[in-house]
Formats: C-alpha cells, structure tokens, sequence
C-alpha cells in the first residue's frame, strides 16, 4: 500500500483534482485546508508591539491509501491533467510513499455490522 499527499495551490481546482483520483480508482481522499510557510508573515510595527498575521488558508491537502504504484501513477497524471504541470510554479506538489502497515481501509460496510 501507498500514501499519497498532494497540496494543491489553487482551491478552485480541487473538484476537478477529485473527479480525476476517483477516474483513477481512488474512492477514498481526505481533504485538509492548509496553508505554507509563504502565506505566513511576521510584522513589528511599533516599538514594543508585536502582531502575528496569518492569512486564511490558501491550500488544499489531499490524502488517499492506495494498493499499488500502478494506482499512484494513474493518480499522478489525473492530477497534473486537472492542474498542470507540476514542475510549474503554483500548481502544486504531489509526494507518495510505502507504507509498512495499515489497518482499517478497505472495509466493507453493511447495514448488519452497523448494528453490532
């Protein structure tokens, strides 16, 4: 299994983003709004004052557990046909990695084992 992350710079983007990762076979994505050391800044204005603005956050962070490469690599190119290349600026960066144990996905739901 993988974990993927993508942070995509452009909110707008994220039903388009989805639409291509459940083409994808991914039918399970958690969605984070999230915001980069760049969105942060400090300011003094005064001698002794001190304020600490943070801006709203900017971005979106999805998250899937995937069976396979082949599945990360079919994500990989659904999300860069929904944003563009993501070697170009403000488009986003997508990561994946192994993962060395996981519980809890893939479960089958039923109106049964809901009752127990």
């Amino acid at each position: 299994m993988y974990m993927i992350q993508f942070v995509l710079t452009d909110a707008q983007l994220t039903d388009r983003v989805l639409e291509g990762w459940y083409s994808a076979g991914i039918t399970g994505t958690t969605l984070l709004n999230s915001s980069g050391i760049s969105q942060r800044r400090m300011r003094i204005p005064g001698r002794y004052a001190y304020t600490l603005s943070t801006s709203a956050a900017n971005n979106i962070t999805l998250i899937a557990v995937v069976e396979n490469e082949t599945i990360v690599k079919a994500c990989l190119a659904a999300t860069e046909a929904a944003v563009g290349d993501l070697d170009k600026p403000h488009t986003g960066f997508f990561t994946y990695w192994p993962l060395t144990g996981v519980k809890g996905i893939n479960k089958k739901y039923s109106e049964e084992s809901s009752n127990d």
